[in-house]
């Protein structure tokens, strides 16, 4: 299908969220072992761009800002790059008109993307490609290279690179709460969706429990989430650190440094997950064979069953509460990080 001896530039297209860009670092590395010598660059949204910073398997990181001026300096640049290959690892409308302004030979995607006759050569499913029902998000988008000749049979996990500065401020900080070089967990007790968040009142119990067992807490979120941050401080009985400042590159040094990630499902457990972190992620309306840690590292997501799982996530059609995340309990997470541990 592809003449890879005359590709020079591939594009990766890779829209949306963090976790998105995170589970993309798979089929960047197996571009990178193919391609050793072409030009590799990524499209990501501007926000969540600084989480690839320092990658070496990337040339450059191209970011979408939102607004029409912008969106066509955009286009404009992936035009005059003139790729070869481009992958829509997204299949939403922007990221297709995106792929089909690049004028690439190769246009790749999914047969059910939008507008998929914008593209030269489709996939029908990351199912067929693999011969298995069930695939992880981060296999649908390796089976895209595959469908197009890129060696991935290994299916490569997620990996993210720790900047030296990021690490240098993150030892300062530690260091001013007493952590030191000593280990800690790493709480994350916020996310995106109500069907998707834990109880804070549960997060507090289990940072009583980390403290039982001689392991320090450090809790993040956003700065717009801080008040979950204040909630978990207050509802503790122990002492818990937590920041929500943190850019991106910081929260991968973080987790890297973290004996354990106790979590929601996440960007940001997706990135624990990247630097080897152990994890044990809480489920709730997601789709668990899709999104649970694409990595090598000990880890346990716990959940409870319901027939209405996996959701859209935004609310609660079926009980107008989210029974699915409320009803997991604090000991199933304890006995979990037990394990993982």
């Amino acid at each position: 299908m592809i003449d890879w001896t005359r590709v020079e530039r591939v594009l990766v297209i890779r829209l949306r969220s963090i976790g998105d860009t995170v589970l993309s670092t798979p089929s960047l590395f197996a571009l990178r072992r193919f391609l050793p010598n072409a030009r590799i660059d990524i499209l990501l949204e501007d926000q969540v761009a600084p989480v690839l910073d320092g990658s070496g398997l990337v040339d450059n990181v191209i970011t979408a800002r939102h607004g029409a001026l912008t969106r066509l300096r955009t286009a404009l640049r992936l035009r005059k790059a003139r790729y070869d290959v481009v992958f829509n690892l997204h299949g939403g409308t922007t990221s297709t008109f995106l792929t089909r302004i690049t004028g690439a030979r190769h246009r790749i995607g999914y047969k059910y993307y939008r507008y998929s006759s914008l593209y030269t050569d489709l996939l029908s499913s990351s199912s067929d490609f693999w011969g298995e029902e069930k695939t992880h998000s981060a296999e649908q988008q390796l089976a895209l290279l595959g469908f197009a000749g890129v060696p991935v049979s290994d299916r490569p996990r997620s990996s993210l690179t720790v900047l030296p500065a990021a690490m240098d401020e993150i030892e300062v900080r530690l260091h001013t709460y007493g952590i030191g070089l000593g280990k800690f967990a790493l709480i994350h007790p916020s996310t995106a969706f109500v069907t998707k968040q834990w109880p804070v009142e549960n997060f507090a119990r289990i940072s009583e429990y980390l403290a039982a067992r001689g392991i320090k807490r450090v809790a993040i979120a956003s700065r717009s989430e801080n008040k979950v941050l204040e909630a978990l401080a207050r509802l503790s009985r122990v002492p818990i650190i937590t920041f929500h400042d943190l850019s991106l590159p910081a929260i991968v040094a973080l987790a890297s440094r973290a004996e354990i990630f106790i979590g929601n499902d996440s960007g940001i457990a997706h990135i624990a997950a990247a630097v080897g972190t152990p994890a044990v992620v809480i489920f709730g309306s997601s789709n668990r064979d899709h999104w649970r840690p694409w990595t090598d590292a000990p880890n346990e997501i716990v959940f409870e069953p319901f027939t209405c799982q996996p959701c859209p996530g935004y609310r609660c059609e079926a009980f107008g509460e989210p029974k699915c995340i409320q009803s997991v309990t604090v000991e199933s997470v304890i006995a979990a990080i037990d394990r993982v541990i």
